[in-house]
């Protein structure tokens, strides 16, 4: 699927008044949600199956992955690729802090993807007991933002 047929499902998603989008292909998927404000969040997946068996490379450790393997809660993770805002502005208090209790509809973090601002929202209950994502650092898809018991 390209660009072009994504942006033809958008406007059909406005035109129609859908809140959620979901398409999946033998190796592609995609999920489109709107919001209050009308924003659409794009969340690919794309599968590729490699036959070779060719170990591959190692790649370094995320922040805050060596204890992700011990942690016992649920970690919110980045929809998208963008640019991770803790709070709506520079001189603004961060949405959530550690020790705040969260609901699935909490709004914890703004993504920046292509100039457009994206509320994200906690989409679990519990207390925050980490923050990963680092103020104006890019984040990819699937990174865990925060960490919540």
């Amino acid at each position: 699927m390209d660009l072009k047929q994504i942006r033809t499902l958008i406007d059909l998603m406005k035109k129609n008044g859908l809140a959620v989008f979901k398409l999946e292909q033998a190796d592609f998927k995609i999920t489109l949600k709107t919001t209050a404000a009308g924003v659409i969040v794009q969340t690919p997946q794309i599968a590729t199956v490699d036959p070779s068996p060719t170990p591959l490379p190692t790649v370094p450790a995320e922040r805050g992955s060596e204890t992700a393997a011990a942690f016992d809660g649920k970690e919110i993770k980045s929809p998208m690729v963008g640019t991770f805002y803790a709070a709506s502005s520079p001189d603004a208090e961060p949405f959530v802090k550690v020790g705040q209790t969260v609901t699935p509809e909490t709004v914890v973090c703004i993504i920046e993807a292509m100039k457009v601002m994206n509320e994200i929202k906690s989409e679990v209950s519990g207390t925050v007991v980490e923050v990963l994502g680092e103020n104006g650092k890019p984040v990819q898809f699937g990174q865990p933002l925060f960490r919540v018991k």
